[in-house]
């Protein structure tokens, strides 16, 4: 506590007189609003980019929801125990660029099975990438442009979503871009939720008018777990584009966020903890899960306490959140199904809008590797898959390459 002073009345002699008070500082309510408002924002705002990317690679609406609902529970368990442990306000959160990753890929050989074997390399891979630092080296190596590309072409057709969908229902999708807009003005980090709030809205008024349907048996929250199936296609075209979607675009920038806040997130643990979390987490679904990256100012800024000692309750609080939050899963993938067509898909692809931004920024800021970035984002952008592996894999080989090409071919000045 600091000790200041107040001035009182002058006393008949006219000498001034103060008195010492306490200025208190602030409870643990800060931090335990500031962790429910992290978990709100960080489900809220991509949630329905999750459902879409499971649906995309062979997931049934059931085993959907049940992976929604494994990425909840891990996450909250890792962030439980990192920030209790370690009194740092660590979050973690799904990878929502791996999401869209996913989105964009599509099935694959083996179908859903095979993407489920598919997360569990990601997380052994994760896992490996804390205890050999060297795998850490190796995918810091890859040229930020590139990779930043990969993920801009794989994020564009998503984006492009709330264009096509208004064309095709612009009655249905008209409130949920105009909320969208207008909290964009006025609170740009409850846009995204406020949208899905508009577009929950019209599927209500969708379903009370005999435009759609409500599966009420699906709504409890229920586990579906898939035995894993191993396939060249699916470890290729998955696995590798999602590990590396979810270290550069997520683990990496997560921990420059935290240490922008004077935090050193233990590299180790944190990739143990989010490594095994996706292997454990896959049999019913979840992708994977990583470190915050957008989410982590919210519990790690001064706003959530002035004190950092004291930040990592709002952490901690986040990861009770999101336990509650995984109860809502099902409710929530029924809802998605009962949505009238091009609804869920507007909202995923403005929750992309300012990834796709920071993507596309990345790419092009180094002009020596401008051209091979756009050649990568080209190709991701595409959708063209060879040999049954997605765009993504050959987007980032075919950048590689033409990178080494016009590098290695370009003539060295003259010395004078």
């Amino acid at each position: 506590m600091a000790v200041v002073s107040r001035t009182l009345e002058p006393d008949p002699t006219g000498a001034e007189q103060t008195e010492p008070t306490v200025a208190r500082e602030p409870g643990l309510s800060h931090p335990i609003s500031a962790g429910v408002v992290t978990a709100l924002v960080g489900f809220t705002s991509s949630f329905a980019v999750v459902l879409t990317g499971l649906r995309a690679v062979g997931a049934s609406p059931t085993e959907a929801a049940s992976g929604l609902m494994a990425l909840c529970v891990t996450q909250a368990i890792g962030m439980l125990w990192l920030s209790r442990h370690y009194r740092m306000p660590i979050t973690l959160a799904w990878s929502t660029p791996g999401a869209a990753l996913l989105a964009g890929t599509g099935l694959v050989v083996g179908g859903w099975p095979a993407a489920v074997g598919a997360f569990i390399v990601v997380g052994l891979a994760v896992t490996l990438t804390g205890l050999w630092p060297r795998l850490g080296r190796l995918i810091a190596a890859i040229p930020t442009p590139l990779a930043q590309a990969m993920l801009a072409g794989v994020l564009l057709p998503l984006c492009l979503a709330p264009v096509t969908a208004f064309r095709d229902s612009p009655a249905a999708v008209a409130p949920v871009v105009l909320v969208w807009l207008v909290l964009l003005r006025f609170s740009r980090r409850w846009a995204v939720p406020a949208a899905f709030a508009a577009a929950a809205v019209v599927i209500a008024i969708s379903i009370a008018f005999g435009d759609g349907s409500l599966d009420t048996s699906a709504l409890a929250p229920t586990l579906e777990l898939t035995a894993p199936h191993w396939t060249w296609q699916a470890l290729v075209g998955i696995a590798i584009p999602l590990y590396i979607v979810t270290m550069a675009s997520q683990n990496i920038p997560g921990t420059a966020v935290m240490s922008s806040f004077g935090y050193r997130v233990p590299w180790k643990s944190a990739m143990t903890v989010t490594g095994i979390g996706t292997v454990l987490g896959a049999p019913a679904g979840g992708h994977a899960i990583n470190l915050a990256a957008i989410s982590a100012a919210l519990a790690a800024a001064p706003s959530a306490h002035p004190d950092p000692k004291r930040r990592w309750v709002a952490a901690f609080t986040a990861g009770c959140s999101y336990l509650v939050l995984a109860l809502c899963s099902a409710a929530l993938a029924t809802l998605v199904v009962a949505a009238p067509p091009g609804v869920v898909e507007a909202v995923a692809g403005l929750a992309l809008l300012a990834t796709l931004g920071g993507s596309l920024a990345a790419a092009v800021a180094d002009e020596s590797d401008r051209e091979a970035a756009v050649l990568t984002f080209l190709i991701a952008a595409s959708g063209v898959g060879i040999l049954g592996i997605g765009s993504a894999f050959w987007a980032l080989v075919a950048g590689l390459v033409f990178r080494l090409v016009v590098r290695g071919v370009r003539p060295r000045p003259r010395t004078p």
